[in-house]
């Protein structure tokens, strides 16, 4: 084989390894018993990835990313959006959250997300006033502690914050048109992109006739014809419904990034593993292309998976698949095959290593239990404080009988309590097990050890003073 075959087998092989470009994930950590960030700082390392998005700027997992020139997004949460309004309170958070990290072998941190999706419709106008002060705030003070040229401020939007039957129709949403003309027009001053969460699953999810093969990148038979232009998919849709409002205000080529995009795997009937890959390897293939969008053809789309780890702890009244949108599972490892260069290959994601566990102990109903009529009221305790999302309809637990239901909540709190004495009793209707109660298709978890890591060390409780508090909480509820 002559030298220029040897230079061109490595270049083939060089791109055949690589993930797709622009390609980043976002990182929840509202888990009871979330992984070390030095886990998962090398889970984003092992699998190639380069980008990451957070959701606060929280200085353990900040802090882990230090010298791995990872690109960083950062974020300020709507909690305190008022407060950036002061621009000395802003100056500060900067220099706390930005500026400190900036040194040779520091944080490489390229974006501060200003708020999350502050003007959804559900928030009742919350954050109308506080968005584009904050926003010109933190701008203003990144330029003046000298790293504006790098760091840009933005704000992470939802798509409803545009409408338009049509792509070509695409207008920002009635009752914020000026405000976010406003801030668009001061993001394009700026030289930041504007960001946006599109989510092909809540098409399905918010509408019981949406064509299911349109919500994919490999359907083909639902097509959107606009004026001569056809959609295959409601990603391209909805991105080009974007890039038509931005025209609209005469920003047309303004940079978009999606900042979350992605697929749950549980809490919900359209909420499937199989289905999250099906999503995901057309995103891949897509991404890998760069094909863009109709609007855009042959631009490399910067997007953001939504996310990189399950999240047990989450508000789930968006919906029970809140709490599964991660490509892995809770303790990092992978849910499904998912090649992330996009070119289809039958692979799965790098797991994380060396995990460890609790004990292999499981709380069940009791075989033996005598106070029945109690059960009830001893599952709705431990669904309140611990996940018991996959019992619901259409999701991976819900075809367990009565006895089942109750074991995985009674199970589901005992995890979350980390085992810890007295957590499975409930009236003396549990017991533990060293018999794994799962099914096929229903996993009942074993949870990670925490202490193990010194990440979170947790203090005991005392089984009476359990005891006391769970009587104390039945006796609310009856």
């Amino acid at each position: 084989m002559g030298t220029l075959q040897v230079f061109k087998l490595i270049l083939i092989l060089g791109c055949f390894g690589s993930i797709a470009e622009g390609l980043g994930v976002n990182w929840g950590i509202i888990a009871s018993h979330p992984l070390p960030p030095k886990t998962v700082v090398q889970l984003l390392k092992d699998n190639g990835i380069k980008k990451v998005k957070l959701f606060d700027a929280d200085s353990s997992s900040i802090s882990a990313l230090a010298g791995t020139n990872i690109e960083v997004m950062v974020a300020i949460p709507n909690s305190m959006l008022s407060m950036m309004t002061d621009y000395d309170t802003a100056k500060k958070w900067v220099d706390r959250n930005v500026t400190r990290y900036n040194f040779d072998g520091g944080v490489n941190v390229k974006f501060v997300a200003v708020g999350n999706e502050p003007f959804l419709s559900s928030y009742n106008g919350s954050f109308l006033n506080v968005t584009l002060p904050a926003l010109e705030n933190i701008q203003k003070a990144l330029n003046e502690a000298g790293v504006g040229s790098s760091v840009k401020a933005t704000v992470p939007l939802n798509a409803d914050v545009y409408t338009g039957d049509l792509p070509s129709a695409g207008r920002f949403r009635t009752d914020i048109a000026d405000l976010m003309t406003q801030i668009v027009t001061f993001l394009n001053q700026s030289g930041s992109p504007f960001v946006v969460n599109i989510y092909p699953f809540l098409s399905l999810y918010d509408n019981a006739n949406f064509p299911f093969d349109y919500a994919f990148f490999d359907g083909g038979s639902n097509t959107v014809n606009d004026n001569g232009i056809v959609y295959t998919n409601v990603f391209d849709a909805n991105f080009d419904t974007l890039v038509s409002a931005l025209k609209a205000v005469n920003l047309g080529s303004m940079e978009i990034i999606v900042g979350e995009v992605g697929w749950p795997t549980d809490g919900d009937i359209n909420a499937k593993a199989a289905y999250a890959q099906r999503f995901y390897n057309g995103l891949m293939k897509k991404l890998a292309s760069n094909t863009g969008t109709p609007l855009r053809p042959n631009q490399y789309i910067e997007m953001y998976l939504f996310g990189l780890i399950d999240e047990d702890s989450k508000s789930v009244q968006p919906g029970n698949f809140e709490r599964h949108w991660g490509i892995l599972k809770y303790d990092g490892q992978p849910k499904f095959n998912m090649d992330l260069t996009g070119q289809g290959r039958d692979v799965t994601l790098v797991p994380a290593k060396s995990m460890q566990y609790q004990s292999k102990t499981w709380c069940i109903l009791d075989p033996k239990a005598q106070n029945l009529t109690a059960i009830g009221n001893n599952i709705n305790y431990a669904c309140t404080f611990a996940d018991c999302t996959s019992l619901g309809y259409g999701s991976t637990c819900n075809g367990l009988d009565s006895s089942g239901n109750a074991s995985y909540a009674f199970n589901a709190y005992f995890q979350d309590q980390s085992q810890v004495d007295g957590s499975c009793d409930f009236q003396g209707l549990a017991t533990e097990t060293a018999q794994d109660p799962s099914t096929a298709g229903c996993n009942f978890t074993i949870q990670i050890l925490l202490d193990s890591f010194g990440y979170r060390v947790l203090v005991p409780v005392k089984a009476v003073l359990f005891h006391v508090l769970v009587s104390v909480f039945l006796e609310m509820l009856w």
